[in-house]
C-alpha cells in the first residue's frame, strides 16, 4: 500500500501545473481531497517518505501548492512550529484574493494549536468578506497570543463600549494601557487614560498602579500631566481623602509646584471644615508657605490635626492614651498608667503618636481580653484588617504574631490560626502584597485579582527560582492570557538574548521557557538557541546543575542530555556523584549502560569518604548480591566502610564541620546498620575473624551509644561463648595529652584551618579536572591528586587528634622547683667545663639550633624533673653526657 500510495502522490506532483487559471480553479474542495490523502498516508505509516518526496518536488518546483500544503501539514503534525510552507500557500491565494481557501488554510494550521499569523490573516479574510462578527471573535482569540497587539485591543474595548458592556470595555481599555505603555505610545495611554476615568473613575489602586509603571518606563513629568487629569474627578465628587492621596504624588513629581501645594491647602480645610483649629495648624506647619518642604509641612499638619478630643494616643511609657479634653493649647490625657495627664500642644506633638479608634492597641485597652480573643480567633479576616491597618496598611506574619501572642493567642492556637490567616492573605483578594517588599502585605480599598496578586508577588521577589515558582502558581491557577503573564514569561526569555558563560539562571531560563513552549507554541519569542550550544557553554557542569533550585528542571536537564548530548551515560555517573538520582540509575540500567554504572560505582566505592553521601545512598538502594560479585567486592568491605563513615560524621559533628550534612549522612548510616539490623545479620552469618574486625571497628566509634556495643557483644557472645574481646583484659592507660603554649596551639590551629579550607578544596577541584581528561586507570595527573588527598587528609585527622588532646600550658603554670615544661634552665656542662642555657617546651616549639628542646625528645627527657643542685648523667646515641643543674627560671 506504502509504495502505491507514494507513487499516486508523486503522479500528482509531476502532473501539476501551476498557472493563473489552475490558481482561480482550486478549491476547498480540492485540498479536502490533500487532506484525505494525508490520512492515508499516517495509516500507511509513510509520513517521513511522503515529506521527503514533497520537499525534493520544491527544490525545483517552489510555488507547488500539493507539496506545499502536504509537507506543511505534516511539519505540524511533529510538532514542529515550522509553519513556513503554509504562510506560503496563504500568501500564494491571498494575492489572488481566494479568501475561502485562506480561511480554509488558516483553519487548517490553527488546528494544531493557536498561531498568531493564522489568527491574524483569518481575521483580514473576514474583513474581505464583511464578516464583522467573525473578524471580532478571532481579534478576541489573537489577543490573546500576541501580547504585543495594542490596535486591536483598543477596537474591541470600543465595539464592548458601543454594546453598553461597561465591563468588558473597561476589562480591554485596561489591556490596551498596559500593551500602549509597554509601547511607550503616550498618546495612546493619554487618550486611554481618559477613558478609563470616564468609565471606572473610582478604580483609584489600578490609576496608581499604572502611574507608577508610566514613571518606571516613561517619566514622572508623564506621570504628574496623567494625575492631573485624574484629580478633578474626585474633587468634584468631594472625595477629599482620594483627592489629597492624588495630590500627595503629584507633589512627588514636583514638590515646588505653587497650585497643586494651593488644591492640597483647599482639600485639607474642606475635609477639616468643622476643625475650628484647622486655619492655625496649617499657619504653625508653614504648609501654606513655600519655603518650607511640602512633604514635612504635610506630616506636621497632619500630626498636629489628628489631636482632638475622643481620639486616641501613645507614649512609650505611659502606654495607650485618650484625649478627653482640649483647652487653649493644652490637652487632658487618660493614659494607662497615668491618668488626668496635661500636656501642652507642642509637648505632646513631639512626644505622643496619634491611634485609629481601631488600632489592635487600642481594642487591647478598650475591649476585654476575653471578647477580643474569641473575636480574634473566630474571626481572622477581621483580625487581619485591624492589625494591617494598624501598621499604615503594612504588616508582615512577624508583627501580626508579635501583636497576638502571647497577650491574645496562645502558641498553640496560633498555630492553627496562622496556618488559616496565610491562606486568607493569599487568596482573598481584599488583601495584596507591597510590590517591593513580597513579605509585606497590605490592604486594598478594591479587591485585587490573583492575577494582579501573583504578579506583584513575582515582581517584588528578588530571587530567581522563587520567582518562577510564582509564575508556575499562575500557570496553574490563571489564564496566560494575560498581560502579567507576558512580563514575567519575558523575564526568563531576556536571560537567552545574550550571554557567554552558561550559568544556573540562563540553563533555568532555557528549560522553563522550553517547558511553556511546550505547552504554549504560540508564545515562542523567536529565540534560536539549541540545547547542545548552551551545553557547550557551561563550563562547571555539576556545580552549574546543583546551583538549579528547582527539581523538576533538574530533571527536565537530564533528559535533555540524554537526548541532545552524545557522550550522555558519562555525564550522567559525573553527576550522579553530586547529585543522588534514582533517574541517573534507572536510565543506565534501562539503557543497557553497564560499563558506565560499573565506573561510576568503582569510583564511588573507592573514595567513599570524598562522596560519602553516594555512597551511602547506593549502599541502601542498589547494591546487592549480584553487584558485590561484579565489583568483586565483599560485604564485610561495604560495612567497614559504612562504619568508618559513622565514626567521621559522628567527629565531623562534634567539630562543627558541615554539620547538617555530617548529621543527615549519620543517622541513614545509623539507620541502615542498626535500626534496620544489617550489622546483626552480618554477624549471624560472619566468622569470628570477620566478627573481630567489625566489632572492633564499632568499639573504636566514639559518640556511639554504649548500650548499642552492649547488644552487639551480647549477640557475638551467644554466638561464640568463648569469643575474645580485643582489650578487654588489658589495664586501661590514660593517654596525657601533648603540653604546648597557646602560641604553638593556634598556629596549629591556623595549620589546620589551611588543609581543610584551602588546601582539600583545592585538590577536589584538581580531581575534578583530572577526571575530566578520561580513563582513571591510566591517568597520571589523576592519581597523583588521589594521593595528595589521601596525604591532606591523613595530615589533617592527625592534627584534629593533636589539637584534641593537647594541654595549653599557661606560664603562671610553671613549676619552676625543677626542670620542666616552660622552664630556661642552666646547667654546667661537666665534659666541657662550660656553662650552658635550655629553654624546656614541647614538640610543636621546639628548635634545637636555638637551644629550645622539646620535653619529649631524649635530651629534654634526661633533664626534666631533676632540680638545682643535682647532677645527672645520660647516654644518648653512645654518647655519654654529664651535666649539673645550675639554675632554673621561667622560660
Amino acid at each position: 500500500m506504502s509504495e502505491n500510495l507514494l507513487k499516486n502522490i508523486n503522479e500528482l506532483l509531476n502532473e501539476e501545473k501551476w498557472t493563473r487559471a489552475a490558481l482561480n480553479s482550486y478549491t476547498i474542495g480540492n485540498f479536502q481531497e490533500l487532506d484525505e490523502l494525508i490520512k492515508q498516508t499516517k495509516a500507511a505509516a509513510a509520513v517521513e517518505k511522503v515529506n521527503e518526496l514533497c520537499e525534493e518536488h520544491l527544490q525545483h518546483t517552489k510555488n507547488s501548492i500539493i507539496a506545499l500544503y502536504l509537507s506543511g501539514i505534516f511539519n505540524l503534525t511533529k510538532n514542529l512550529v515550522d509553519d513556513s510552507h503554509l504562510v506560503i500557500l496563504i500568501n500564494i491565494f491571498s494575492d489572488n484574493h481566494k479568501w475561502n481557501i485562506v480561511e480554509y488554510l488558516c483553519n487548517r494550521i490553527l488546528d494544531f494549536g493557536e498561531n498568531k499569523y493564522a489568527l491574524r490573516t483569518l481575521a483580514e479574510s473576514y474583513i474581505h468578506k464583511n464578516e464583522e462578527e467573525s473578524k471580532f471573535k478571532i481579534w478576541e482569540r489573537l489577543i490573546r497570543v500576541d501580547f504585543d497587539e495594542a490596535d486591536i485591543v483598543r477596537a474591541l474595548a470600543e465595539k464592548k463600549e458601543e454594546e453598553e458592556n461597561t465591563e468588558g470595555a473597561i476589562e480591554y481599555y485596561k489591556k490596551a494601557l498596559y500593551r500602549f505603555i509597554n509601547k511607550k505610545n503616550y498618546a495612546q495611554i493619554k487618550d486611554i487614560w481618559a477613558k478609563l476615568i470616564e468609565l471606572a473613575g473610582d478604580d483609584l489602586d489600578f490609576f496608581f498602579s499604572v502611574e507608577k509603571k508610566i514613571e518606571k518606563i516613561l517619566t514622572g513629568e508623564k506621570a504628574l500631566a496623567l494625575l492631573e487629569l485624574l484629580f478633578p474627578v474626585y474633587q468634584e465628587k468631594k472625595d477629599w481623602d482620594s483627592s489629597l492621596e492624588i495630590l500627595k504624588r503629584m507633589l512627588t513629581y514636583n514638590s515646588k509646584d505653587y497650585k497643586i501645594r494651593k488644591d492640597l491647602i483647599a482639600c485639607f480645610k474642606e475635609k477639616y471644615n468643622d476643625n475650628p483649629h484647622v486655619d492655625e495648624y496649617i499657619r504653625v506647619s508653614n504648609l501654606n508657605q513655600s519655603w518650607r518642604n511640602v512633604h514635612e509641612a504635610i506630616a506636621d499638619f497632619e500630626k498636629h490635626i489628628s489631636f482632638e478630643v475622643g481620639n486616641y494616643v501613645s507614649h512609650r511609657s505611659w502606654g495607650i492614651g485618650k484625649i478627653v479634653e482640649a483647652k487653649d493649647d493644652t490637652f487632658t490625657i487618660d493614659f494607662e498608667k497615668k491618668k488626668n495627664h496635661r500636656m501642652s500642644m507642642k509637648m505632646a506633638v513631639s512626644a505622643l503618636n496619634t491611634l485609629a479608634e481601631d488600632h489592635i492597641r487600642v481594642l487591647k485597652t478598650t475591649m476585654p481580653k476575653d471578647e477580643l480573643s474569641k473575636k480574634i480567633d473566630k474571626d481572622p479576616v477581621w483580625a487581619l484588617k485591624i492589625i494591617i491597618r494598624s501598621f499604615n496598611n503594612s504588616a508582615n506574619m512577624k508583627v501580626i504574631k508579635s501583636e497576638l501572642v502571647p497577650d491574645l493567642l496562645t502558641a498553640g492556637k496560633w498555630s492553627r490560626w496562622s496556618t488559616e490567616a496565610r491562606k486568607i492573605l493569599k487568596t482573598d483578594p481584599i488583601f495584596g502584597t507591597d510590590p517591593e517588599k513580597p513579605d509585606l502585605y497590605i490592604l486594598r480599598d478594591k479587591h485585587i485579582s490573583f492575577e494582579e496578586k501573583t504578579f506583584n508577588k513575582f515582581r517584588a521577589e528578588k530571587n530567581f527560582f522563587t520567582k518562577m515558582k510564582t509564575l508556575n502558581e499562575f500557570i496553574d491557577h490563571a489564564d496566560p492570557d494575560s498581560d502579567f503573564f507576558n512580563d514575567m514569561f519575558s523575564y526568563y526569555v531576556n536571560f537567552l538574548k545574550s550571554f557567554s558563560a552558561v550559568n544556573e539562571f540562563i540553563l533555568s531560563s532555557y528549560l522553563f521557557v522550553q517547558k511553556i513552549l511546550k505547552q504554549m507554541p504560540f508564545l515562542n519569542p523567536g529565540i534560536q538557541i539549541s540545547f547542545q550550544e548552551l551545553f557547550a557553554n557551561i563550563e562547571d557542569i555539576p556545580g552549574t546543575f546543583n546551583k538549579i533550585d528547582e527539581p523538576d528542571l533538574k530533571k527536565a536537564f537530564l533528559i535533555a542530555v540524554k537526548l541532545h548530548i552524545e557522550n550522555w551515560p558519562q555525564i550522567y555517573a559525573m553527576l550522579f556523584r553530586h547529585h543522588l538520582s534514582r533517574f541517573i540509575i534507572d536510565e543506565l540500567v534501562e539503557n543497557g549502560k553497564d560499563a558506565e554504572l560499573e565506573n561510576l560505582l568503582e569510583t564511588v566505592i573507592t573514595h567513599y569518604r570524598e562522596y560519602r553521601e553516594a555512597f551511602v545512598w547506593l549502599v541502601k538502594n542498589l547494591f546487592s548480591t549480584e553487584w558485590y560479585e561484579k565489583l568483586k567486592i565483599t560485604y564485610e568491605k561495604i560495612l567497614i566502610c559504612m562504619v568508618h563513615l559513622l565514626d567521621i560524621t559522628f567527629r565531623e559533628i562534634d567539630n562543627r564541620r558541615e554539620v547538617s550534612l555530617n548529621r543527615k549522612i549519620n543517622k541513614q548510616i545509623h539507620q541502615y546498620l542498626f535500626t534496620d539490623k544489617q550489622i546483626e545479620v552480618f554477624l549471624d552469618k560472619a566468622d569470628e575473624d570477620s566478627i573481630t574486625r567489625i566489632y572492633t571497628l564499632i568499639d573504636d566509634v566514639k559518640y556511639l551509644d554504649p548500650s548499642i556495643k552492649i547488644h552487639l557483644k551480647h549477640k557475638i557472645k551467644d554466638k561464640f561463648p568463648s569469643f575474645h574481646f580485643i582489650g578487654e583484659q588489658e589495664i586501661e592507660r590514660v593517654k596525657r595529652g601533648l603540653m604546648v603554649t597557646r602560641r604553638g596551639y593556634e598556629e596549629k590551629q591556623k595549620t589546620l584551618k589551611n588543609i581543610m579550607e584551602v588546601d582539600i578544596p583545592d585538590n577536589s577541584k584538581e580531581i575534578g579536572i583530572a577526571m575530566k581528561k578520561g580513563d582513571l586507570r591510566e591517568n597520571a595527573e589523576y592519581k597523583a591528586a588521589i594521593e595528595r588527598q589521601e596525604l591532606l587528609k591523613s595530615s589533617a585527622s592527625k592534627l584534629q587528634e593533636e589539637l584534641q588532646n593537647a594541654q595549653i600550658i599557661d606560664d603562671r603554670d610553671t613549676d619552676i622547683s625543677s626542670v620542666g615544661f616552660g622552664t630556661l634552665v642552666k646547667v654546667r656542662n661537666m665534659d666541657l667545663e662550660q656553662e650552658e642555657e635550655y629553654t624546656i617546651f614541647g614538640p610543636w616549639e621546639s628548635e634545637p639550633a636555638k637551644n629550645i628542646i622539646s620535653y619529649l625528645s631524649p635530651f629534654g627527657t634526661a633533664l626534666v624533673n631533676h632540680a638545682p643542685g643535682e647532677e645527672i648523667h645520660f647516654t644518648i646515641n653512645e654518647k655519654e653526657y654529664n651535666y649539673k643543674i645550675l639554675e632554673i627560671k621561667k622560660a
